[in-house]
């Protein structure tokens, strides 16, 4: 499989965090995120990568899960890197008579793996959860906000819905470009502005073809309300994982 083939899908296997409850993943996340907030230090962030690792190693997840980076996204960071330099700040590296400060770029660093600790955190879930099992879990979690009257299981739809539809339309928009590498020369020879226009009125009737097929294939099913029927809740895996993700924590918050 090419890598980043499998973007925001569940990888096929059996693990203990494929097995865990989904709304015990989403507090696991919620927290993660909280203590990143409140504490946003290096031991912090090393520790949250290093569960984050481990996580991803007990749930088999292959490396061709992991998408590629785009070069443009490696410039910035390398022109960011440079910037951050001559920005200087301790701790001081001595050369010679010549002295650079480092703590731009440390912070740059920080700032940059503090950003793939949350975006793995939400593709570890991705990886390991059903999108099916997703609305059930987001409206037994909000069943207190339900009796204040707000609208939980239509909350709870919308959001399993997007995670449905996602993957489909990064592979309309990967077959779009697809489509367009495959033109002749003499068709391709055109402005910036017009190209970009023609991408994007084809990005919006994909996009419309599919929700329309997909209303239909859910009114055909019985309407939205089988997407939060009430499924089997936490176990007791669930407690142990929400005993190591607290722990993890308030040791991090302890360091």
């Amino acid at each position: 499989m090419s890598r980043g083939a499998i973007v925001l899908r569940p990888v096929p296997g059996r693990s203990y965090l494929h097995d865990l409850w989904a709304g015990t993943k989403l507090l696991a996340v919620l927290a993660i995120s909280i203590v990143l907030t409140v504490d946003p230090g290096w031991p912090v962030v090393g520790m949250f990568a290093v569960l984050l690792v481990v996580a991803a190693a007990a749930a088999r997840i292959p490396a061709s899960c992991v998408p590629g980076v785009p070069r443009w996204v490696l410039v910035v960071f390398a022109i960011g890197g440079c910037l951050m330099v001559a920005s200087g700040g301790a701790p001081d590296l001595t050369l010679g008579s010549v002295s650079i400060g480092l703590g731009g770029l440390l912070n740059l660093a920080r700032v940059v793996v503090l950003g793939l600790v949350l975006l793995g955190a939400g593709a570890l879930v991705a990886w390991t959860t059903d999108p099916a099992d997703v609305a059930p879990a987001l409206a037994r979690l909000g069943r207190p906000l339900a009796k204040l009257g707000l609208p939980v299981d239509e909350w709870a739809v919308v959001v399993a819905l997007s995670l449905r539809t996602l993957p489909l339309m990064v592979d309309e928009f990967r077959t779009l470009g697809a489509a367009r590498r495959l033109q002749p020369p003499s068709a391709v020879r055109r402005s910036r502005r017009a190209e970009l226009v023609d991408l994007c009125v084809a990005a919006m009737v994909v996009a419309l073809r599919r929700a329309t097929e997909m209303g239909e294939a859910i009114a055909a099913r019985g309407g939205t309300g089988r997407l939060v029927v009430r499924a089997a809740g936490p176990g007791c895996i669930d407690a142990l994982a929400g005993l190591v993700v607290l722990a993890v924590c308030a040791l991090a918050l302890t360091l």
